[in-house]
């Protein structure tokens, strides 16, 4: 485990890395797109500015939410304190935040949710990486399982000799596998219909993942993460029916490529 990096006598969080890693390459990813849209591609610096300051403010007032009991005699020192960031909670603030800056810019757009739609998993997948190097309390439950490992050096260690499941690498695979495919379909589907499919996507990967993790269950079976996937997977539900009836019951870009048939680079033309 590497809780932080010594640069020149600075200490610097290795979570807190990729936690700015992930931006960056959120906005490589706006700039391409931007690109491709004809918009200005300046525009991405604008948008990486706009998430980070949304996301941080988000992510911190969910944690304070959450560990109400525990703040409340110290809000405001809890409030600039070093730790506390709820993925949820980011992704809410991150939202108001764009909302707020492409009305602004006259960008509010299903071109701007679709953006959304692969960096948000691409962003989690690289936060996820901090996750697992720092050790930082994000791993599942103790586990035989021949790839368990231990966190006995990190920001939260395991006890001596305990393993446990790496959920950290379990999410990293899956939501870099949704950005992936995400991306390679941009051009294939009407505008807004890739949000549609990050929703259920998310939603279905963070359910199954928390019954590896070991977070409390607060519904029956279910933990708060699992409550919250549900509506995710819910919405993306109802966002792609929408998106569907709105289109006349069509998905697919009316120009998108064809597909070619499996066997079309063995076909040759036919001689005279």
């Amino acid at each position: 485990m590497l809780k932080s990096i010594d640069v020149f006598g600075l200490q610097l969080q290795t979570f807190g890395i990729f936690f700015a890693l992930n931006f960056l390459c959120w906005a490589a990813v706006a700039a391409r797109r931007l690109k491709e849209l004809g918009k200005p591609v300046d525009w991405a610096y604008e948008m990486l500015f706009v998430a980070l300051i949304g996301g941080l403010i988000g992510a911190r007032g969910y944690f304070l939410l959450q560990n109400w009991d525990d703040v409340k005699g110290d809000v405001f020192g809890s409030l600039f304190s070093g730790g506390g960031l709820i993925w949820y909670g980011g992704l809410i603030g991150g939202v108001i935040a764009m909302l707020i800056w492409a009305k602004w810019r006259g960008f509010l757009s299903l071109h701007l949710v679709d953006i959304a739609a692969i960096g948000l998993p691409l962003g989690y997948a690289i936060g996820r990486i901090g996750c697992q190097i720092s050790g930082d309390g994000d791993y599942g439950k103790e586990s035989s399982l021949p790839w368990a490992m231990g966190y006995p050096h990190g920001a939260v260690p395991t006890d001596p000799g305990v393993e446990v499941q790496p959920t950290p690498i379990y999410e990293t695979l899956s939501m870099g596998l949704l950005a992936f495919v995400l991306w390679n379909l941009r051009d294939r589907f009407r505008p807004g219909v890739l949000f549609g499919f990050y929703l259920v996507g998310a939603g279905i990967e963070r359910f199954l993942v928390e019954f590896a993790r070991r977070n409390d269950l607060v519904v029956g079976f279910m933990t708060a993460a699992q409550v919250e996937s549900l509506i995710m997977f819910a919405l993306g539900v109802a966002w792609l029916l929408f998106m569907r009836a709105r289109g006349g019951g069509q998905l697919v870009a009316s120009d998108a490529p064809a597909p070619q048939p499996k066997d079309a680079k063995r076909r040759r033309p036919a001689t005279a």
